[in-house]
């Protein structure tokens, strides 16, 4: 068995349009939240922003909450701009779907792979440890260096190869016919 491991380089894009340029990306740049009270009420924004005009836009993340329903932990956080919480934060469904965007991966991972040197047929593991979405037949052809035609030819899965996931699978790569 040899383990792979996808891991998160850096924080992914935000497929998202500015307004000024029209550009189709975002960057969280260094993660800075705006946290703004309103008496009693809280509103916590992370600013991103455009990658080709620099203009910063606001992606919502608590809207007019009482102060007491946030964990005292987690605005601190907030506060002091955890990088922890910044990636946490981006890397939550909900968020991306209320703001509406989508997250841009390309180039914000890589896959730590071991050598080959295994009897045929042989076992691989894969791991995330980031939920980075990947094709698992782009992921197998690229850690091995197969075409996508002898990924379909010699690779044994129980998982879709070509329906992308973000959970760890496993597969058996086949000798060449």
């Amino acid at each position: 068995m040899l383990p792979w491991t996808v891991r998160r380089t850096r924080l992914p894009l935000l497929a998202l349009r500015c307004l000024d340029c029209q550009a189709e990306s975002a960057t969280v740049g260094e993660g800075r939240f705006r946290v703004n009270a309103n008496g009693k009420l809280l509103h916590v924004w992370l600013l991103v922003r455009c990658v080709r005009c620099d203009r910063t836009t606001k992606i919502n993340i608590h809207e007019r909450v009482p102060v007491r329903s946030l964990d005292p932990a987690r605005l601190r956080a907030f506060e002091r701009n955890d990088p922890a919480m910044v990636a946490r934060t981006l890397l939550d469904p909900a968020i991306a779907r209320r703001n509406r965007f989508a997250l841009d991966w390309r180039g914000a991972w890589r896959l730590d792979s071991s050598a080959v040197e295994a009897d045929w047929p042989y076992r691989v593991d894969v791991a995330f440890l980031d939920p980075v979405p990947i094709r698992p037949d782009w992921l197998i052809a690229h850690g091995l260096g197969f075409s996508r035609g002898e990924v379909e030819r010699r690779i044994k899965s129980d998982q879709p190869l070509r329906r992308t996931t973000i959970t760890g699978f496993s597969f058996v790569v086949m000798p060449a016919a």
